[in-house]
């Protein structure tokens, strides 16, 4: 199934090389653009499903997203389970659900997220469903980028592992070697 997410990413146009600053602050020279993807229904409905069948049997009650890609991912995934969904949207440092979303508190939540990198976003997101008294149940995401592993204590289920190494600025040999830095996305 790897082989396949892979090369949906790629024939979609949104797995770029080169020098590039990701919304976490590191630095690498891979980026996922999932905005390439998630502009097609039928991939976004495909990889939404990977994420909802791993979930299935765990009576998810609610799908929780960061904003902006897991609004779009939530959603999905929420659709397939046959569930509702809700989105965190970020304040200072930390994510909160507006917009009038309830979480009754004991709800079994399933976080989703596009490309994860330091868990930021998502721990961000858990961190919002714990504050309103849900339960976070499991985590899935397109992409799990990340080399080492985040230690999270709730089951993760990534469509696509890719560990891709990043960096802090000042330890990025592309910085060293001056290659330009592209900053592509943006964080909300």
């Amino acid at each position: 199934m790897s082989d396949e997410v892979l090369d949906l990413f790629k024939a979609a146009g949104a797995l770029k090389e080169g020098h590039f600053l990701l919304s976490s602050g590191l630095h690498s020279r891979v980026y996922w653009e999932k905005f390439r993807v998630l502009q097609y229904p039928h991939i976004t409905e495909r990889l939404c499903g990977l994420i909802a069948a791993h979930f299935k049997e765990q009576r998810v009650d609610l799908v929780a997203g960061p904003t902006t890609g897991g609004i779009v991912l939530a959603f999905e995934t929420a659709r397939q389970l046959g569930i509702r969904s809700i989105f965190a949207e970020k304040q200072g440092a930390t994510r909160l659900f507006r917009r009038d979303f309830q979480i009754v508190p004991g709800e079994r939540i399933l976080v989703v997220d596009d490309i994860l990198t330091t868990g930021s976003s998502v721990r961000e997101t858990a961190a919002a469903v714990d504050s309103l008294g849900g339960v976070v149940i499991g985590v899935g995401v397109l992409v799990d980028r990340n080399e080492k592993g985040l230690g999270l204590s709730i089951p993760l289920f990534s469509c696509l592992r890719a560990p891709t190494s990043a960096y802090p600025a000042e330890e990025c040999p592309l910085c060293a070697a001056h290659v330009p830095l592209t900053k592509p996305g943006s964080s909300c």
